[in-house]
């Protein structure tokens, strides 16, 4: 315990050595994981790394994992198929345009970090090697329902719905299946990697789920936001309208939710759903009036100096987490979940940590990206957030150093002129700088927990990861 203890106040005192304002934002790292984790033995050969290296060569994460990748995206859109072809279209839309897939990654290179490890591994891929016990790739595919019960008809799986000419009638039980028998535990061993690395078809579709999410708020903020360009074309509401972009994401979700079912995993779906919830929590709290006075002004040596205000960053902060993190958290967990690990595991704190850690990383330089980069680098119109009305990190500190930022932030930019004054006023502060080292802090935290983990080129491309995220430009 007392090797835990140090790993903890080592983390916890690295967090104080950050330059950010440490009042505005908390990272998640192992100093909150209350549990010790399990001595896990690393496995050599292919994927996983057999020698201790001072200094490793990073692995990239995307070419780690670029067969997966593609699959992830080519199988997936069998799932989008509906009886209405312009449905059809729309749920496909933004799939078949370039996307970095960092929610996919996530899942998949965090399955790839810990399977093997949890207490359940061994009964997670008899599942999945098993036919009939639910985990294998056709069997993630097939309705726990009758087809014709769900009326949810795809022409890319062999489903069937029935005819609404006639009254419907009573249709008789099918005969009660018997799926196979678990084995019984034996594991007597230390839990260590999968060798060779093994992603199970439930962790494959989870990819495709959070991906799924992930696109179907996208559809819905470009309608909120009155997007035109998303990745570099038209915005679907551009192309199809609101009123479909709304549907398709929508149908979407319905879609997401039926296939998270099938994964037989109470917790998974917990999380997931949860993750909904915290998009729509999140865009609320975009919508609201949350830059007013009392919350932008404190009292600084007994005078009062417009400045951005604790309240603010913990706005700001928290919408970061419930639009963009919240995802990449609870996906990197489920996706442990789904390797076999259960409570007292701590592997599924690691993946949270992580995730969340990345996660409002990454947002902070997307919000950095808004005012350095231009419409071709990003696929969208630079200063969208300023047009939205939205004070984001170097918007805030900017404030800090230029009193006469205040006034525009209350009024969300909204007078003529406005959204230039405050670019010019960030770019003669150092809110883009600040803001880029809080994105550093928490992804140094990111880095962190991973060093619970035992060697692999998974943890190594997740360091990677975490150095990307902030490097962006």
């Amino acid at each position: 315990m007392r090797k835990w203890a140090a790993v903890s106040a080592h983390l916890s005192n690295s967090v104080t050595r950050q330059s950010r304002p440490a009042q505005y934002s908390r990272r998640y790292t192992t100093a909150q994981v209350q549990r010790r984790p399990q001595h896990a033995e690393t496995t050599p050969g292919p994927p996983h790394s057999s020698g201790k290296q001072a200094a490793p060569t990073r692995v990239d994460p995307h070419a780690l994992l670029a067969p997966q990748l593609t699959r992830v995206r080519k199988t997936l859109l069998n799932l989008l198929g509906s009886s209405h072809p312009g449905l059809t279209d729309i749920a496909e839309y933004y799939f078949l345009h370039p996307s970095k897939q960092i929610r996919p990654l996530l899942v998949l290179l965090f399955s790839c970090a810990t399977n093997g490890l949890g207490r359940d591994w061994e009964l997670k891929k008899w599942a999945a090697e098993c036919e009939g016990a639910g985990g294998r790739s056709e069997e993630l595919d097939r309705p726990l329902t009758r087809s014709d019960v769900l009326n949810d008809w795809n022409p890319n799986m062999s489903d069937s719905i029935s005819s609404f000419e006639s009254v419907y009638p009573l249709q008789p039980p099918p005969a009660p299946s018997h799926p196979p028998s678990p084995p019984p535990a034996t594991r007597s061993s230390p839990p260590a990697l999968s060798s060779p690395s093994l992603i199970l078809p439930t962790q494959t579709r989870l990819a495709q789920i959070v991906e799924m999410i992930h696109v179907a708020s996208l559809l819905h903020d470009d309608v909120i936001d009155k997007a035109h360009l998303r990745r570099g074309a038209p915005s679907a509401p551009a192309a199809f309208g609101n009123k479909l972009s709304v549907l398709g994401g929508d149908f979407l979700l319905g879609r997401a939710s039926a296939a998270l079912s099938r994964l037989g995993e109470n917790e998974v779906v917990e999380l997931i759903a949860s993750v909904i919830a915290n998009l729509v929590e999140g865009e609320i709290l975009q919508m609201k009036e949350m830059h007013r006075v009392d919350l932008g002004v404190v009292s600084v040596n007994d005078t009062s100096v417009p400045r951005a205000g604790r309240e603010n960053w913990n706005i700001y902060l928290k919408r970061s987490y419930l639009k963009t993190a919240s995802l990449m958290a609870k996906g990197a967990r489920a996706a442990v979940v789904l390797g076999g690990c259960r409570n007292g595991d701590v592997w599924k704190e690691i993946a949270y940590a992580y995730g969340r850690n990345l996660g409002i990383a990454f947002q902070l330089v997307d919000d950095i990206l808004d005012y350095e980069a231009g419409e071709a680098t990003l696929g969208k119109p630079g200063g969208a957030d300023l047009q939205l009305g939205l004070a984001t990190g170097p918007a805030l500190y900017a404030w800090e150093e230029h009193p006469e930022m205040g006034p525009l932030i209350e009024r969300k930019f909204e007078k003529e002129g406005d959204v230039e004054l405050a670019r010019d006023l960030v770019r003669r502060s150092s809110g883009v700088e600040r803001t880029r080292d809080l994105a550093q802090a928490h992804a140094d935290g990111a880095k962190e927990v991973l060093r619970l983990l035992p060697e692999s080129d998974a943890k190594n491309a997740l360091e990677a990861l975490a150095e990307r995220v902030v490097k962006r430009t």
